[in-house]
């Protein structure tokens, strides 16, 4: 979670607890000048990018769990659409410049406050070089992922289910959570 501020950013003043008029929440509010501090979740965009039947999974070499696979993601800056953060992500872990063909997997983690927006792509530029946050990228056949070192359970479950329907050449839209602790999808 982020840090929580004590202060306003406007006017300087002590922020406190309570209810703006009108809304549902309690936030941090500032009685001076009437500032409102919202919590937002993060948003991580990324893509799920096939190439002759193979999978691109990028190795992270930061935390969290350097040495681990996953899909090429991560956080939206401001001013990016999803397909925007997406794209620039995959390019700045893999070097590849890919392309979005659709939706795939919208994931919320409401314990962090993130939300997972995952595209199908195909890659149209493979360069063979990436970014300072990988050690390795690379394309994986189905039975070459290393599937026990995928970084997270809702990464390796939407994985698994494109490879299934890759194979019937039918593909939903999911969406997800974990807020129960059980990582499950609807289509």
């Amino acid at each position: 979670m982020p840090a929580v501020p004590r202060f306003c950013p406007q006017c300087s003043a002590a922020l406190h607890q309570g209810r703006p008029d009108g809304d549902t929440h309690e936030r941090l509010m500032c009685a001076g000048c009437g500032y409102i501090h919202y919590v937002n979740p993060k948003i991580i965009a990324g893509c799920i990018i096939e190439r002759d039947g193979k999978y691109l999974l990028c190795q992270r070499a930061i935390p969290p769990r350097p040495g681990t696979w996953t899909l090429p993601a991560g956080f939206m800056e401001a001013g990016e659409t999803t397909e925007q953060a997406a794209l620039r992500e995959v390019w700045e872990e893999t070097g590849v410049r890919a392309d979005i063909v659709s939706p795939y997997s919208i994931f919320s983690v409401p314990k962090i406050s993130e939300v997972y927006i995952i595209f199908r792509a195909v890659a149209v530029e493979i360069t063979g070089e990436y970014g300072p946050e990988t050690m390795d990228c690379r394309f994986f056949a189905p039975d070459e992922i290393p599937w026990d070192a995928i970084y997270y359970p809702a990464i390796r479950q939407i994985l698994e289910r494109y490879i299934e329907e890759r194979q019937a050449g039918v593909y939903g839209i999911y969406m997800g959570n974990d807020d129960s602790g059980k990582v499950h999808f609807i289509r």
